[in-house]
């Protein structure tokens, strides 16, 4: 008879050993950049609404400086060029934003661009990403649309 040893565990029979730990190791890995995507994706989202509002803001900020000559003399509502290009960069150097202000006639047109950084993604090589908004904006008289 042969004896056995009591509480001893046969030798593993097949090379298995350590394969879970990679398994772990690939998941934990897939899991972070899962997150990363999430949380940076979100603030990307977030950054281009600003950006957008931004240029909303401005752009109306520049359809408010009509020339006050011609509107008093006709009626008509008329851009003064200069002053919506002025008023609408006020406005962005105001907020601390960046952007370009064009103004053709009567539609003052506001570029603004926002540079997110990375939180989670950036220790996968992303630092940041630039966002881009535009609007565009033209002087009314009144109130337009339903008054609730």
């Amino acid at each position: 008879m042969t004896s056995r040893r009591r509480g001893r565990w046969p030798p593993p029979r097949s090379g298995d050993g350590g394969q879970i730990t990679v398994f772990v190791v690939v998941m934990t890995v897939a899991l972070i950049l899962v997150a990363g995507l999430v949380l940076d994706g979100g603030l990307t989202l977030a950054a281009r609404e600003r950006a957008l509002n931004e240029a909303q803001q401005a752009a109306r900020a520049g359809a408010q400086a009509i020339n006050l000559t011609t509107y008093r003399q006709n009626g008509t509502l008329v851009l003064d060029p200069t002053q919506a290009a002025a008023a609408s960069h006020r406005y962005l150097a105001a907020t601390g934003y960046q952007g370009s202000v064009q103004v053709t006639g009567n539609v003052v047109t506001v570029d603004v661009t926002v540079t997110q950084q990375m939180q989670i993604l950036d220790a996968a090589g992303l630092g940041s990403i630039t966002v881009h908004a535009s609007a565009s904006a033209i002087p009314e008289r009144g109130i337009n649309g339903v008054i609730p």
